[in-house]
């Protein structure tokens, strides 16, 4: 599905359902580097049980258009046209990473735009390692692997996918290999730069889930709690055995937690 915000096209996938407004919908947004496909196995339960999903491609990612967008507010405030451009008064944000800080920005400065919050792979601060930034800024192959090799459980490196016919490192490098020059480097700088998790957490009032993989190296779940803490009412699911990838390492898991808020 296409759509226009700002003028330029964004591309967005609906969970094999037709997309309809009138419907409670569920907005996914990826992390960085990646797109739409990370939702792949969340999106088609919600589409076949009454909801409308749009799992969007942000701009310069995937096959939207760009510019790229250089810091968490301006993407959380495109998230915000976004729904406007679907047509769509309130709905449910479900945000992994990069994605979950852009979920949370929007949701506190766009209130009322958003009735739920899916939070996946947050925390309260993401620093970015300094050899993954330059390497970025370089956009050598480097960051792409230390992206896959931080990002992915301990166990799934050594095989072992629910979801036949799989391999999340491969898939994984593939899909970041597809980024234009300088799309990793600015999403990642976003997330190092990004100070407001807590002051914009006390002013979310929705029903709010956090999401989190018990071996997640790139955002530890422990670097959560003061968030959750911060959010009024959050529920707070830790996921065994997954890492910062947790929808693909461990959909069902991640399925079910988000059915709780969602």
């Amino acid at each position: 599905m296409k759509l226009k915000v700002d003028g330029r096209a964004v591309f967005a996938t609906t969970g094999g359902m037709v997309f309809d407004p009138a419907k409670p919908a569920v907005v996914f947004l990826h992390g960085a580097g990646f797109d739409r496909t990370t939702w792949r196995l969340q999106t088609r339960w919600f589409a076949h049980h009454g909801r409308s999903v749009l799992a969007v491609d942000f701009p310069s990612h995937g096959w939207s258009d760009g510019p790229v967008l250089a810091d968490v507010a301006a993407m959380a405030d495109w998230t915000a046209a976004l729904i406007d451009a679907a047509g769509l008064k309130s709905v449910a944000l479900v945000g992994h990473s990069m994605g979950a800080l852009v979920a949370l920005d929007c949701a506190a400065r766009h209130g009322d735009k958003v009735r739920a919050l899916g939070l996946c792979g947050v925390a309260t601060e993401m620093p970015v390692h300094p050899e993954m930034l330059e390497s970025a800024k370089a956009n050598t192959l480097k960051v792409q692997e230390l992206m896959t090799f931080w990002g992915m459980g301990n166990a799934l490196h050594k095989g072992g996918m629910v979801s036949p016919g799989l391999w999340l490192r491969r898939e994984s490098l593939s899909v970041l290999a597809r980024n234009r020059p300088d799309v990793i480097h600015a999403a990642l700088a976003a997330c190092n730069a990004y100070k407001d998790a807590l002051a914009r957490a006390a002013a979310i009032k929705c029903p709010t889930v956090l999401v989190l993989g018990d071996g997640d190296l790139m955002t530890p779940a422990a670097k959560a709690k003061p968030l959750a803490a911060a959010l009024a009412g959050a529920k707070t699911v830790v996921i065994p055995n997954s890492g910062h990838f947790m929808m693909v390492e461990r959909p069902d898991e991640t399925l079910a937690a988000l059915q709780s808020c969602v």
